[in-house]
């Protein structure tokens, strides 16, 4: 029997394997990246997401282990289109 998901067991990622944004900011799980985004600004996001790569989505995939998610997210060009496709996904734990 598969064991239902809520919010609070998302992954949170081990100390080793958290996110360093280039600002300072340390990511643990999904939810702290969308909190991030809401106060990241352009120059940041940029650094981490552009034509050569989506780190965000990098990190969800390997260490997160949410590979549809991190399709997803790669998509996203922007901060306010990551934020809603993260957002969306998390209404899923809700």
């Amino acid at each position: 029997m598969k064991k239902e998901t809520k919010k609070n067991d998302l992954t949170n990622a081990e100390d080793e394997k958290c996110f360093w944004v280039c600002n300072g900011t340390v990511l643990r799980n999904i939810n702290d990246l969308k909190e991030s985004l809401s106060k990241m600004d352009k120059e940041t996001f940029l650094n981490h997401v552009n034509k050569e790569k989506n780190d965000f989505a990098e990190w969800i995939k390997k260490v997160i282990n949410e590979e549809k998610l991190s399709r997803k997210i790669s998509k996203s060009k922007t901060i306010k289109a990551m934020t809603k496709v993260i957002a969306d996904e998390l209404k899923k734990y809700e």
